[in-house]
Order: C-alpha cells, then sequence, then structure tokens
C-alpha cells in the first residue's frame, strides 16, 4: 500500500460527483482535428458549439439521474426471482426518464428514424453514459447495436415490428451469440432454428453471457439470435440470424403471448453488478429470419463492430470516472510531508502522486480523442464513400476497442493506488471502477481477437499500405510541430518521430512474419498495443499543434500541453519496447 494512504479507522471518502468533460470535447470537435468535424458530419446543421452543448445536456442528466445509482446497482446488483430478472432500485425509473428526455432516439441512425447524431457526439454521449453508470449504459449500447443491425439487414415487416420499438425506447436489445461450447469460435454454434409453415422459425438451444438478457425497466426484450438452420453447413457459413422477442407481438403491434425463452441464470460476477448477465433457454421460441439464410455472421458483425467501437467510450468513461475520484481524493487527503512544499499541503503535491494523476490524465485525453476520431472516420467514409477512408476506420477499430480497454484497467487501478488502504477498501467506490473495467479487454472478443483481426485483415492482407499511410499522416503532424517552435511541440515531434520509426520496423516484423503465422500471432497483441499508445501520442500532438493556433491563450492551453509533454515522455517510450517484443516473435 502507498504511505500517502489513510490510516487505520479512519472514515471512508465518498466517490464525487460525476463532471462531464465538456471542455474536451468542445475543443476536439471544433479545433484539434484543424476544422469542425460535427458541422462537417452535418452539412452544417450543427456545430461543434452544438456538440458541446449536447455533450453537457448528457452530463447534467447523467449526473443528475444515473451517476447516484451506480453505488446502487452494485451493491444490489440483478436478481432472478420467479424466472424474471429484478433489476436494482431506480433502474427502471431511470430508464423511463433517459427515453423520455429523447436520448435513444436521438442517438438512433436517421435511416432508422432517429435523430442521426454524427459519430463525434455519440462518441461523447457513451463516454458519458458510462461514466457515470456503466452497468446501465449496456442496455443502451446492446439496443443501439442491434438498431444498427436490424436498419442494415431486417425485412419491411421486421423494421415496422422490431425496429421502431427500439429506436423508440420502448423495447431493449440484445447479442446472442455465445453458448457453453461456443465461445470465440462462433462456428461451433449449436442453437437450431427449424422452419415452420408460417414463416417463423423454431429455436432451440442455450445461450449464455447474454448482457441485459433478461430485467423489468422496458415492455418488451428483442434478441438477436445466431442459430444455424436444418442442412446449413458445418461452421460460420452455416449461421443465420433471427429475431426472437421475450414477448410476441400481435398483427396491430401490442404484445401477445411470452415466448419460449426462459431466463435460467444471472451470473455472478466480478464487477457491472447492475448489468444482468443472463443465461438464456429457446425451447422452440418463435424467432423470424433477418437477411438471408446463411448471412448469419455478416448480419452480426454489424451489431458487433457498433459494439466494440462503444467498448472504446465505455473504457475512456470508466477510466475518467476512475481519474476523478482520484483526482478529488487526492487533493483534499492530507498525509506526510510533501517535498518541495512549505506548510500542509495535500497528497497531490507528492512527486508521485501527482506523476500518477498526470499519467491517468494523459491516458484518458488519449483514449478520449482517438474515440471522437474513429467515429468520425465512419462518418465520413459513409458520407463520401471514400475507399481509403473506411479501411483506416475499419483499422482502427480494433485498437480502439483493445488499446482503450486494457489501458483502463491499468488506469484505474492507478486510481486505487492514488487512495492507498483507502482505495481497497469498496466504500470509498474506487475498486467498482476496477472491477467494472475488468470484463472491457473480454468481452464483445478479447483483446487477442482484436489483435489476430488487425494483423491479419488490416497488416498482412493489404500488405501494411493502411498502416503505411497512418504513419504518413502522423509524419505531417511532426512537421506541423516542427514548424510551432515551441519547447513541447519541438520535443513532442521528437519522440513521435521516433516511435514512428518504431512503429515502421515493427510493422515490417509483422509482414515478414506473414509466412510463419505462429510468429505473427504471438506478438499480435504487443502490435496492438504498439499501434494503440502511437495513436495516443499522435491525439496529443494534435492537441499541440491545435494549441499553437491560438493567438491567446486559452484556459485550458497549459493543461493540454503539460498532458501531451507527459504522455510523450512516460507513454510513448513504451512504442520502442513493445516494438522488440514484436521483433521477436514466438520465443517460446
Amino acid at each position: 500500500m502507498r504511505s500517502s494512504g489513510a490510516t487505520d479507522h479512519e472514515e471512508p471518502a465518498m466517490a464525487a460527483d460525476y463532471q462531464p468533460p465538456t471542455s474536451d470535447y468542445a475543443f476536439l470537435f471544433g479545433e484539434a482535428f484543424g476544422l469542425d468535424i460535427v458541422a462537417r458530419a452535418t452539412d452544417g446543421e450543427l456545430t461543434a458549439d452544438d456538440g458541446a452543448d449536447i455533450v453537457a445536456g448528457a452530463g447534467e442528466f447523467a449526473a443528475s439521474v444515473l451517476a447516484p445509482l451506480q453505488t446502487i446497482g452494485d451493491r444490489e446488483g440483478a436478481q432472478l426471482i420467479d424466472g424474471q430478472v429484478r433489476m436494482p432500485a431506480g433502474f427502471a425509473d431511470a430508464y423511463r426518464a433517459f427515453v423520455e428526455a429523447g436520448w435513444v432516439s436521438a442517438e438512433a441512425p436517421a435511416s432508422a428514424g432517429g435523430g442521426g447524431l454524427p459519430g463525434s457526439v455519440r462518441a461523447g454521449l457513451g463516454e458519458v453514459w458510462n461514466a457515470s453508470n456503466s452497468a446501465f449504459a449496456l442496455c443502451w449500447l446492446l439496443t443501439a447495436g442491434q438498431i444498427h443491425a436490424l436498419d442494415a439487414a431486417a425485412s419491411d415487416a421486421l423494421r415496422e415490428t422490431y425496429l421502431t420499438k427500439l429506436v423508440s425506447g420502448e423495447w431493449t436489445g440484445t447479442m446472442n451469440l455465445t453458448e457453453p461450447a461456443a465461445g470465440t469460435d462462433l462456428g461451433a454454434i449449436r442453437t437450431t432454428a427449424t422452419p415452420r409453415d408460417d414463416g417463423s422459425y423454431a429455436i432451440r438451444g442455450q445461450k449464455i453471457f447474454i448482457t441485459w438478457g433478461d430485467h423489468d425497466v422496458a415492455e418488451n426484450i428483442v434478441h438477436l439470435v445466431l442459430a444455424r438452420t436444418p442442412g446449413a453447413p458445418e461452421g460460420a457459413k452455416g449461421l443465420s440470424l433471427f429475431v426472437a422477442p421475450k414477448y410476441l407481438v400481435n398483427d396491430d403491434g401490442s404484445l401477445g403471448a411470452r415466448n419460449a425463452v426462459t431466463t435460467v441464470a444471472v451470473e455472478h460476477k466480478l464487477g457491472i453488478h447492475g448489468s444482468p448477465t443472463c443465461v438464456l433457454s429457446y425451447e422452440d421460441a418463435t424467432g423470424f429470419l433477418v437477411g438471408d439464410v446463411g448471412g448469419g455472421l455478416a448480419g452480426m458483425f454489424v451489431m458487433m463492430n457498433s459494439a466494440r467501437i462503444a467498448m472504446g467510450f465505455q473504457a475512456t468513461g470508466i477510466a475518467d470516472r476512475a481519474l476523478q475520484q482520484a483526482t478529488a481524493y487526492a487533493e483534499d487527503r492530507i498525509q506526510g510531508r510533501v517535498l518541495g512544499r512549505d506548510g500542509v499541503a495535500p497528497i497531490a503535491e507528492h512527486p508521485d502522486v501527482r506523476r500518477l494523476l498526470l499519467s491517468m490524465r494523459s491516458q484518458v485525453f488519449a483514449t478520449r480523442a482517438l474515440g471522437v476520431y474513429v467515429a468520425d472516420l465512419f462518418d465520413r467514409a459513409e458520407r463520401t464513400g471514400d475507399a481509403a477512408v473506411q479501411a483506416r476506420a475499419e483499422f482502427f477499430v480494433p485498437i480502439l476497442k483493445g488499446w482503450s480497454t486494457e489501458d483502463a484497467v491499468a488506469l484505474t487501478s492507478d486510481g486505487i493506488q492514488v487512495h492507498g488502504g483507502m482505495g481497497f477498501i469498496e466504500e470509498t467506490g474506487a475498486a467498482q471502477y476496477y472491477r467494472d473495467a475488468r470484463i472491457m479487454p473480454i468481452y464483445e472478443g478479447t483483446t487477442a481477437i482484436q489483435s489476430n483481426d488487425l494483423i491479419g485483415r488490416k497488416i498482412i492482407r493489404d500488405g501494411g499500405a493502411t498502416a503505411e499511410a497512418l504513419f504518413a499522416d502522423i509524419a505531417e503532424t511532426i512537421a506541423a510541430l516542427r514548424a510551432d517552435g515551441g519547447e513541447v511541440a519541438r520535443r513532442t515531434a521528437d519522440r513521435l518521430e521516433r516511435a514512428v520509426g518504431a512503429a515502421r520496423g515493427a510493422t515490417a516484423d509483422v509482414l515478414g512474419f506473414a509466412a510463419s503465422p505462429r510468429d505473427a500471432h504471438a506478438v499480435s497483441v504487443p502490435y496492438l498495443m504498439l499501434l494503440g499508445v502511437l495513436a495516443g501520442g499522435w491525439m496529443h500532438a494534435l492537441a499541440v499543434t491545435a494549441v499553437a493556433r491560438h493567438a491567446e491563450p486559452a484556459a485550458a492551453d497549459a493543461v493540454r500541453l503539460t498532458a501531451a509533454d507527459f504522455y510523450g515522455a512516460h507513454h510513448l517510450p513504451r512504442v520502442h519496447a513493445l516494438a522488440e517484443t514484436v521483433a521477436s516473435g514466438e520465443t517460446v
């Protein structure tokens, strides 16, 4: 335990109030990338200021409605009572308020009947929901993913019956992939879907780890299920996608009988206790085909991709909440003599505590900025049809998901460390962020699944062309830093240039392993983390160049320059160590 921690028997400090990072989002939307990306994405219908106002409004809602339920959800958890999941106190009221405030429909794509907010703004909202209450936010995260999947592949009848209710928020959605014998290997799925004469299917099998698989906050739940039709080929090509509601829907749109989907259990987990993770049994439950027979994995991938991007926002949210609490504690806690300070000073002034807080702050900004950047890439690709932009967007999905979530686990651990012994006490709330964050590098595809996708589909397949285009863009930023002339800009340029050189070498090593797949896959996670750390350094470099454009210093400029300088000195050097690891291949 750190000596700056609380003494024995001291009354624990409670969790700090949540403060949305509105100023950072205003900076990211309007300045960091050299233009107003919100205006570009909406043809001027919205501006960066509008986007920041939306995030601010979400922050007020989250702080007043969702954040007070975070500890309640953790302590009470979701409970299975007489076959029905009962949510923690206040969750149902909060969900109704969430829907009535228009947040669900606002984020849904316009093509599905929603408000169609641009991805950059949705990145900010995703962070806010998860920072205030990650267990609650998972309900909307999965529903949002299903909206995208049905919008892409559902028939007109399914859109009218199910998609409209999801977009309105009246119903929620789930993703049903995993089975007891089919986790990462989806080709091993054994759940069956047998056609009936009326055009529906009888679904039979068991699904596990179903997030928000059952609850009492909305009147119906729409399950999106991967299953195998009779005579389908083995493996992933034999999978089809089905909608199976908790309650069947009558022809007039009213709810009918309970479908044959039984909640067998709710898992007891390390964290996110307020999010019900269910075991569902399908006993000839009625389902309806989405898309074509055999096209299930392609249809489900739309939802999976949406969820993986959203994991980046979730990681940033939980990490920032841990940072906010650690900062509040360190600025209030008095313990020990502080070197270089006269009189009484809080532990935030201890050199190592200050290091930890700066480290956390610089990491949070890096993942926050990358989330906005990636979301905007997808908007640009959709609007322009530019294949290179689409390739860049897809390239960053596994990096955003893998790197952000892995770093969030380390960052929330640092948050506990700042608290010292009190961080290990549940009443302070610091431990919950760590427990909640620990699942993120696992679900929606483990970090290794992300890294295998990165090297297989995004590096080796195109011979490293997309990676090299990224390195060239970073080189342009380095040139802009050198033109700035400031000390932080110069140091950032030097450090980033060396890091790009190491990344190029590591990419060449990965390409060199193409004939030896085990070598490439053995170091795929280090390679992913290398690119994540490099991308974080690039985000900070862009912030430095944006600050340099200010005719008069802004209030936050010094903070941003300090964070960038710290990241370059303390985090960017990891690129060189990771590059050495990548070069080693499979050494055991």
